[in-house]
């Protein structure tokens, strides 16, 4: 029998390594890797934080759903960039979701821009009656035509929006000059200017040290917020205008969509609704309980007079919604569904 020589056992068996790690040998079998997804968010990862609230039962219920075949890693804190940014990333898929108020997304379809408008709703049960509806499909559909960017869910955000001054404001005659940061979008912007404020577009990363220095006079923002933040440490009076109940959106770029294979799809979507039912409940208890943590810290509230929120409503319809729906037709008949909604 012939010998095999050292050097030719060695290129046999490196052949046979080889082989195996291509696949050649149809016995081994190797494991799909994780779908893996960045989730950013601007908030703090706090349970007074309505972002992380989310996360922390869509995380649960994805588990429950598709076990470890879907790894969503979540980034709190603008730890990959401000909101603005994000969402241009979120578009391209350099980032694949993003949990956000809707606000941000009016940068890539206007039209969500009309859920910014002062009183446009009186409460989150008004606000999810319309946007789990019509209202919130043609907005979504608006968002994905424009941009690619799918929007997964309409859910609440810990309380509406209030104004929150270093100074005590009970009036608009007392509001009136008050340099009031806002969200960088014209809604927000034209809002307060017809209610006397000095609005003052800032990046919420940047909204406690501009408080703190006197770059702003105040903020607009929910008291879950404001808890979560510690803004209680640089305002300590709250005008409860309830101008804006914003509802709180989840969204995904194309690209990332496609990353999750179709066996998965529904285990995913499930794991969204899932949080999102469990956050409306949550969100009426947090609004309670913030206010009661902002008033222990310090926090003195003062209610809107009835007339006056009526008399600033009725001014907005007259002017900037109706001009807002002359420049995009799309939401005329969005208005009028969501004021025949209300009550």
């Amino acid at each position: 029998m012939a010998s095999i020589s050292r050097r030719k056992f060695l290129q046999i068996t490196s052949a046979a390594s080889v082989a195996a790690a291509a696949g050649s040998l149809p016995t081994l079998s190797r494991a799909a890797a994780p779908v893996a997804l960045r989730f950013s968010s601007s908030m703090v990862a706090d349970q007074n934080a309505s972002h992380y609230v989310w996360y922390q039962n869509f995380a649960a219920s994805l588990k429950a759903n598709v076990g470890d075949a879907i790894r969503v890693d979540f980034f709190p804190n603008n730890q990959l960039g401000n909101e603005s940014d994000v969402a241009q990333q979120v578009k391209i898929g350099s980032i694949d979701m993003m949990v956000t108020g809707a606000s941000i997304w009016a940068t890539l379809a206007p039209e969500i821009g009309m859920l910014d408008m002062g009183y446009l709703f009186d409460s989150f049960a008004h606000a999810e009656k319309v946007l789990d509806g019509h209202v919130g499909a043609a907005l979504s559909k608006s968002l994905q035509d424009r941009s690619g960017c799918q929007i997964l869910t309409w859910t609440s955000q810990f309380g509406a929006r209030n104004v929150f001054t270093k100074k005590p404001v009970q009036s608009l005659a007392q509001f009136k000059g008050t340099k009031l940061r806002v969200l960088p979008t014209p809604a927000f912007i034209e809002t307060f200017k017809a209610m006397g404020a000095v609005p003052t577009p800032i990046p919420f990363g940047e909204l406690y040290m501009a408080a703190q220095t006197g770059v702003v006079d105040g903020l607009e923002h929910d008291s879950a917020t404001v808890l979560s933040g510690k803004f209680y440490e640089v305002v300590k009076s709250c005008w409860k205008t309830q101008h804006n109940f914003s509802p709180l959106v989840v969204v995904i770029g194309k690209r990332s969509m496609d990353k999750i294979p179709a066996e998965l799809r529904p285990g995913f979507m499930k794991a969204i609704q899932d949080a999102s039912l469990k956050q409306r409940p949550i969100a009426d208890d947090k609004v309670i309980q913030a206010e009661q943590a902002l008033k222990a810290r310090g926090m003195t509230f003062y209610p809107m007079a009835s007339a006056e929120r009526d008399a600033v409503r009725h001014q907005l319809q007259s002017t900037i919604y109706q001009n807002f729906a002359k420049q995009y037709p799309a939401t005329a008949p969005l208005f009028s569904e969501i004021a025949a909604a209300r009550g």
